[in-house]
């Protein structure tokens, strides 16, 4: 496990990437993947939030997603809102809900809420960080930098690493139903 720190802030956060967002559990990540220190974040430092074991799943290209356990130490809810990374141009926080009898993936209204001293789990099959437009194929083992914009402007960096995963052979083309591609 590589703890992310820290983003002290009144309300602090993080999470995001695509891929094949199913019901397993992801590989657990190699030993020798070095963890990045979170940066400090702009307003100010009343509590902190941090990532643990952050991956990315591997793509040629096209999408991918980003999966973790956001922590928040803080006494205060704190709302991740948005999310960027080099890898991609657009990045999106998702969800994935039953829509007419069918799981469906879509963007989550209102990014993600860790509640205070909590947890919010970013996993395949269901929230998650979503990546369009991959800049290069993520491999196994690939160091994936990743900055989180929290809701008080706050901001949680961190670097995720690169894992094969099969998942539920979801797709993630925007408008098309899980289980449908070849995630």
């Amino acid at each position: 496990m590589f703890p992310r720190r820290i983003v002290p802030s009144a309300v602090l956060l993080a999470a995001l990437t695509l891929g094949g967002c199913g019901g397993q559990q992801p590989p657990a990540a190699p030993a020798a993947a070095p963890a990045s220190a979170a940066a400090p974040a702009a307003s100010a430092a009343t509590g902190a939030v941090s990532i643990t074991d952050p991956w990315v799943k591997t793509a040629k290209k096209g999408m991918s997603a980003a999966f973790g356990t956001l922590v928040n130490n803080s006494d205060a809810e704190v709302t991740v809102v948005s999310g960027s990374s080099p890898l991609s141009p657009k990045i999106e926080l998702h969800e994935v809900v039953e829509s007419g009898g069918k799981m469906v993936m879509r963007p989550k209204e209102g990014g993600f809420v860790i509640p205070p001293r909590g947890t919010h789990e970013l996993q395949p099959g269901g929230d998650h960080i979503m990546l369009m437009d991959v800049a290069q194929e993520v491999k196994p083992g690939a160091e994936i930098a990743f900055t989180l914009t929290l809701k008080d402007g706050g901001t949680l960096e961190f670097t995720a690493v690169g894992k094969d995963f099969a998942g539920g052979k979801e797709d993630y083309r925007p408008g098309t139903k899980m289980g449908e591609g070849n995630g």
